[in-house]
């Protein structure tokens, strides 16, 4: 089946969200127990003068897409949704921007097919969340066991004690409550698979494969991604730019948009190959 018969249903499967005309497209990939919406103080900065595309992961918001055990036993398939969507956006490549998982989903998929992307943000990325000799991703072995074995038995508890330590914005309470109702949305069984994938995978050998310019974003307290996982993410991504935001927690686009929208819009007008004429306000 073509791209061009696809393209609809891909769009409809993925509850993908589309504004603006301008060029390039700016694809935003939202991260683990967040869904599309969470974009939207950034896209309505970019909408007036590019083209935005928000979607959800499967199990996630609107996402029609049913979840399938097998397809998604690995970060692949995630990677399949990806480039599925990025190709029914139509044939020119896209700037991606990824939040925390989705910021190396969208590094494998940009290793895989390159062409498809002018560059890649990564939004407070981590190829790795355990500590591993000199490398400490910020948990222990036995920490991810006990985030999982609570959101086994308790998803809600789950959400409720790690969305306010996720946003780290106690003066924005509701902001760890929007966080905490989206992860208590989500299939439970992806949340489950999903949260193991995410939190165990190793990616770190992916970074140094990556050949698109990446922009590296990292909040300056995170305690999902701290600031020398940022660094170390720059360190081995071959052509990579580091942004040390004030903006504090794991999620800056929405506890500090402005400050967020401003450094994905000098990257993206730095990008050799687009041409980023326009602003966003």
């Amino acid at each position: 089946m073509s791209v061009k018969e696809d393209a609809p249903a891909v769009l409809a499967r993925h509850n993908v969200e589309l504004a603006g005309t301008g060029r390039p497209t700016l694809l935003f990939a939202h991260g683990y127990g967040c869904d599309h919406g969470m974009w939207r103080h950034i896209t309505s900065r970019f909408s007036p003068h590019y083209r935005t595309a928000t979607f959800d992961l499967v199990g996630c918001g609107g996402s029609q897409a049913a979840y399938d055990e097998e397809r998604y036993s690995t970060l692949n398939g995630y990677v399949d949704d990806l480039l599925d969507i990025r190709a029914a956006l139509g044939p020119e490549p896209v700037v991606l921007v990824g939040h925390s998982v989705s910021a190396m989903i969208g590094a494998l998929a940009a290793i895989r097919a390159p062409a498809a992307f002018h560059g890649l943000a990564m939004v407070g990325p981590s190829p790795f969340y355990m500590k591993d000799g000199p490398y400490d991703g910020g948990f222990t072995a036995e920490d991810i066991e006990s985030l999982l074995a609570l959101l086994e038995v308790d998803q809600a508890g789950w959400a409720a004690t790690m969305s306010p330590l996720i946003m780290a914005n106690g003066d924005q309470p509701e902001l760890a409550e929007e966080l905490a109702a989206s992860v208590c949305r989500m299939d439970s069984r992806m949340a489950r698979r999903f949260a193991r994938l995410t939190f165990s995978t190793d990616l770190r050998p992916a970074l140094p494969r990556i050949r698109v310019p990446v922009l590296v974003l990292q909040c300056s307290e995170d305690i999902i991604a701290p600031v020398r996982v940022g660094e170390y993410v720059h360190r081995q991504v071959p052509d990579s730019r580091y942004v040390l935001l004030k903006a504090t927690g794991h999620c800056p686009h929405l506890s500090a948009p402005g400050e967020t929208a401003a450094a994905i819009l000098d990257f993206v007008r730095g990008l050799p190959s687009v041409d980023a004429h326009a602003g966003a306000s």
